[in-house]
């Protein structure tokens, strides 16, 4: 994938602060400040009163100044909106009202609507400039576009840009792009490229808020500044973890159409959390203020992080989601957004300085509280025997807070039991009164707490840094490809998975809550769905059921995936326990495939007084391969759960497909030696607990549509044919399963949603749909379904 990166963008410049740009940065003159989507909420919320503080700080600097407000809307509709915005401008605290009340009247006579939609338009603003320039004889110093439109307009506004409004040779010209930047790695690339074509590298200003935040660009500072003490600790040996976290309370309301395309990852996972792991991970430059050494160091970290899968997240999506989404987006009631509102992934670097070290990254909407911080954790080798309260045994943590939550200011924050940090330049002071509050889990006394003087807000910085030619806070095209190299695979693994779903704010309790173990993340607690009362047909606890039923007139079990699979082992052990009480000997009969994997794993980790030594398993179906291959369900039942369980030897009976050197030759008569060992050691042939699975197309065991799965007689065993390869099979027959006790049919996954709202319509036929064969003659058959597969 860099190797990708790298060839793409070999031919463009390299970012930073050249000594041209430095130059143009400090050309006197005449500046043109141009916001295409100059209406829009973006530039409502912040531009206009970045611009405003922009030209407020530079008013006496020898420039001048025109804004620009452009739109696809006419003149006359959308002027009386555009200056009802720029009234909405204030100054700093500091400013004087008399002051303020000029500088805003100033503002407001620069400012202008102009429809911006063709070509022509574009020309017709160039010649407006050069004609002001001329008349007013002034010289250009520079041409600043913000482009606060969907990404999709970019490169059609960037080439009228360049074709139509371009300034003449030694001019600058800066254009600002808001994120994002494309919604994987291919369209990234190919943004890259289209834009590629019409600006140069050093003319584009790619913006991520979350770098103008007052401690994200502190934190190399930060780290510089304290170089002495973090230098020894900074490292695997003393590091536990790092935690980047951004919670948020609102849902998506309003922002449907964007958020259900791009969901948490690309919203905040994929620019702004990843942007603070490089600041804190990455090597400190020798020169800070070198763009293109931060930028190498940056890229170096991209490199050496390890890839993401499905094993390294967790999804979550709240409950009123997919309602908003159909009212937003006009879809059916049918219609099911897999989009996830809440992610935590854990990232891992493959550096001698890190190895081992989890970085997670976490966010969400509809959470219990608004809060953002990057927390490093140290391991506290300290025991206190007595004194349980001592500094010394407390957490030991540098924690940079970006905002709100129970501090609501921004700062940094170190343990007193770390080190005392050394106070930033003047724009930062030492926080020494303090209000009554805690932050992650201590008293804010018990930290060193540094605070900007004054606050400032994340746009204006970045706007006055974009106005100086300074590039250090802005995304390179290799460094938003490297991001995309990292997050698209995970992307892609996860475009299929169903994230669970939760109520949203203080109702989510510990239902969120994750485990760390190794190189993976899984959530720590069961799960359960939400559903309301009246849908269960009995009284709510807290609105968390299990649902119990009838399904095709059977008895039904269903939960999410990890709630189910406990619930089936649970029965499965009774089970054993029961038959073991009454006859000695229990006879389990699994099917192949990969959904029991979850259920034997769950049996082999968590099941230790299951009685195996008195427990015999037999296979429900064998495809024709040597039992050694990874093919064989054998092979499969063996590797996840018989090798990690003390069953004996002679317990086992796999079905023998391969006598005299061949397989599955009916001459050999391998179906009917299996089924003469059921009857020597089956007690009336009845297996005690049979375990199945559904295809999609109906089969159960390998018993397959088409295949007269109800014409073997009295047989217990049968060679079948598959539809796919191996095609040839052995199986146990409809008579043999009929004869259990108990039949547990078990199906999960919403691809199966499908199919079991078609099981649940049709008639038996088990020549058609082999499963609907399934009608234990005096045992019991029950559904094991998952919430996927019956609600979809």
């Amino acid at each position: 994938m860099f190797a990708t990166v790298l060839l793409l963008l070999v031919t463009l410049c390299a970012q930073g602060g050249n000594g041209k740009e430095e130059q143009e940065a400090q050309r006197l003159g005449h500046v043109s400040v141009v916001i295409v989507g100059g209406t829009g909420d973006l530039a409502k919320k912040y531009l206009w009163q970045g611009f405003f503080q922009l030209y407020t700080n530079q008013v006496s600097s020898g420039n001048t100044f025109s804004f620009y407000g452009g739109g696809l809307s006419p003149a006359d509709q959308a002027i009386p909106v555009f200056f009802e915005i720029l009234k909405g401008v204030s100054c700093n605290k500091d400013v004087p009202v008399e002051r303020c009340a000029l500088l805003k009247e100033q503002f407001l006579r620069l400012a202008q609507y102009r429809q911006l939609k063709t070509p022509e338009d574009y020309q017709d603003l160039a010649k407006h400039i050069e004609q002001q320039l001329k008349e007013e004889g002034m010289v250009e110093a520079g041409r600043l576009f913000y482009l606060s439109v969907p990404a999709f307009a970019y490169a059609d506004i960037a080439d009228k840009v360049n074709s139509s409004c371009r300034p003449a040779s030694g001019v600058w010209l800066r254009v600002v792009l808001e994120k994002p930047f494309g919604h994987d790695f291919r369209s990234a690339q190919i943004l890259a490229s289209q834009l590629g074509n019409s600006l140069k590298d050093e003319e584009m200003y790619r913006i991520d808020h979350y770098l103008g935040k007052q401690v994200v660009s502190k934190i190399l500072p930060f780290r510089i500044q304290n170089k002495k003490f973090l230098d020894p600790i900074w490292n695997k040996y003393h590091i536990e973890r790092v935690e980047i976290v951004l919670k948020e309370t609102l849902d998506a309301k309003g922002r449907i159409p964007f958020y259900d395309q791009y969901g948490v990852i690309r919203d905040v996972l994929q620019n702004h959390l990843t942007e603070v792991m490089t600041l804190l991970t990455m090597r400190l430059p020798v020169n800070q203020s070198s763009n293109e050494e931060v930028l190498r160091n940056k890229l170096k970290i991209f490199r050496s992080l390890q890839p993401l899968g499905k094993n390294q997240a967790v999804i979550g999506q709240y409950q009123a989601y997919n309602n908003e989404v159909q009212e937003e987006l006009n879809k059916t009631k049918e219609y099911l957004s897999l989009t996830p509102t809440f992610a935590a992934v854990m990232a891992h670097i493959d550096m001698a300085q890190y190895d081992g070290v989890p970085v997670v990254l976490i966010s969400g909407k509809k959470l219990d509280e608004r809060v953002g911080y990057a927390r490093v954790l140290f391991k506290n080798d300290i025991f206190c025997v007595q004194n349980h309260n001592s500094v010394h045994c407390k957490p030991k943590q540098v924690i940079f807070y970006f905002g709100h939550g129970s501090l609501q200011y921004p700062a940094i924050l170190v343990t007193k039991n770390l080190f005392k940090p050394v106070v930033m330049d003047g724009e930062w002071k030492e926080v020494t009164e303090h209000k009554d509050v805690s932050v992650l889990g201590l008293p804010i006394s018990d930290y060193y707490v540094q605070a900007p003087t004054v606050q400032r807000e994340a746009y204006s910085e970045l706007i006055a840094q974009i106005f100086s030619g300074r590039k250090d806070s802005f995304i390179s095209a290799e460094h938003l490809l490297a991001s995309w190299g990292l997050w698209t695979p995970l992307l892609d693994s996860l475009s299929s998975s169903y994230p669970r779903i939760y109520p949203g704010g203080a109702d989510n309790a510990n239902l969120l809550d994750f485990r760390l173990r190794g190189k993976e993340i899984s959530y720590a607690n069961e799960a359960v769905v939400i559903i309301a009362p009246d849908q269960m047909g009995g009284p709510s606890t807290d609105g968390f059921q299990v649902m119990q039923g009838k399904y095709r007139s059977a008895d039904m079990v269903s939960a999410w995936t990890e709630e189910l699979v406990e619930r089936l082992a649970a029965d499965v052990q009774a089970a054993a326990e029961a038959a073991v009480s009454e006859g000695g000997t229990f006879h389990l009969a699994l099917s192949g495939g990969s959904t029991p994997l979850a259920l034997f794993h769950r049996l082999a980790l968590y099941h230790f007084s299951f009685p195996w030594r008195d427990t015999h398993v037999w296979m429900v179906d064998e495809r024709c391969v040597p039992l050694t291959e990874s093919e064989s369900n054998f092979r499969n039942v063996h590797d996840h759960l018989l090798q990690h369980v003390r069953i004996p030897y002679y317990n086992i009976h796999p079905m023998p497909v391969q006598l005299n050197q061949r397989l599955c030759v009916e001459e050999d008569g391998g179906a009917l030696l299996y089924e003469r060992e059921v009857n020597k050691l089956v007690n009336g042939s009845s297996f005690h607990f049979v375990l199945l699975g559904v295809g999609y197309d109906g089969h159960t065991a390998s018993l397959f549509p088409g295949g007269k799965v109800d014409g073997h007689g009295d047989s217990l065993v049968a060679f079948t044919e598959s539809p796919a390869k191996p095609h040839q099979r052995m199986s146990l027959t409809l008579g043999a399963i009929n004869r259990a006790h108990k039949v547990a049919v078990l199906v999960m996954g919403k691809g199966k949603h499908e199919l079991i709202t078609q099981l649940s319509r049709v008639k038996d036929n088990p020549d058609k749909w082999p499963v609907t064969g399934i009608r234990p003659a005096n045992g019991r058959l029950v559904w094991y379904i998952d919430y996927d597969a019956l609600l979809g």
